[in-house]
């Protein structure tokens, strides 16, 4: 695994990422990477701040455009994300705690359809806010934290 690793992150594009002085490089890239951070996160705590009561006048129903912009943000996380990785693959990648960010990451987004279909159900009727859905709200919240964190606390190892 670790040869692997190596080799991605002593690939020509990753050389030229991590080396290069142009703000095209590793700059566009981490910029890109906090930009679809804000936009993932971003829009999933407006729903979850929505649906644990904030803003009550903004209607569920305007919400749903929203699941549309937070997969649009977390396709640019994930593009953006494997290309930092590739810069670090055998340094930060290859820990504990980016496998912890991983892991939060998936939890944060497997919320999303869970938390689509407890408001909206399938589609047919009006939108409600559920206990459980309060659940996964909080839970969504939490998670996304959590995620924040590790990714933050990366820049430190």
């Amino acid at each position: 695994m670790m040869e692997l690793l190596a080799s991605l992150e002593n690939s020509a594009f990753s050389e030229w990422l991590r080396s290069s002085p142009s703000l095209l490089a590793y700059p566009a890239v981490l910029t890109l990477h906090t930009l679809g951070l804000g936009i993932l996160v971003g829009t999933c705590w407006l729903l979850d701040l929505r649906i644990l009561g904030f803003a009550p006048a903004i209607p569920l129903s305007a919400l749903t455009r929203s699941f549309r912009v937070m997969w649009l943000g977390f396709w640019v996380n994930t593009v953006s994300g494997v290309l930092l990785f590739a810069t670090e693959a055998t340094g930060k990648g290859a820990t504990m705690l980016f496998l912890g960010k991983l892991c939060l990451i998936a939890i944060g987004v497997a919320t999303i359809p869970l938390i689509r279909t407890a408001v909206y159900g399938d589609g047919t009727m009006g939108a409600s806010i559920t206990p459980r859905a309060r659940r996964l709200a909080v839970l969504s919240l939490g998670i996304w934290v959590a995620a924040i964190a590790a990714g933050r606390l990366m820049a430190y190892i």
